[in-house]
């Protein structure tokens, strides 16, 4: 029997447009900061996935395509998706600042509450985990 492919699928729906619409001004604001900072360390043209999803990058799972790295501004909170998950990242995690989080689910309540370079170095070091697990 196939396995069935994946809820979240990739999609032509626009990410400035899905940005642009998240209604908390705070959240949306955090959100562009994101998309920007995901754009300069992956070089990549994000893409949604799903109706909430925006993605930078894929690569190859047993049940489909999925995004590299990526981020989700939800109502409470902005969820960013660090795919190896954090068994490693301790250090890196205890200079974040206010956040909590789940397997690969990285949850931070706004911006202002986390140190943007400790940010980066996990969405970087994120993104080269899954570049070379993964290469395209």
């Amino acid at each position: 029997m196939a396995k069935a492919a994946p809820k979240t699928q990739k999609t032509k729906a626009s990410v400035a447009q899905f940005i642009a619409a998240v209604e908390d001004e705070a959240r949306r604001k955090d959100a562009k900061t994101i998309d920007k900072m995901m754009r300069e360390i992956t070089g990549e043209r994000p893409a949604m996935w799903g109706p909430s999803i925006v993605g930078y990058g894929e690569y190859t799972t047993p049940s489909g395509p999925w995004p590299r790295t990526g981020f989700s501004p939800r109502k409470a909170n902005l969820v960013v998706y660090i795919l190896p998950g954090f068994k490693d990242y301790e250090a890196l995690l205890g200079k974040l600042g206010k956040h909590k989080t789940g397997k690969s689910c990285l949850y931070l309540g706004k911006l202002a509450d986390v140190n943007e370079a400790a940010l980066r170095d996990i969405i970087k070091r994120g993104w080269e985990y899954m570049a070379k697990k993964h290469p395209e």
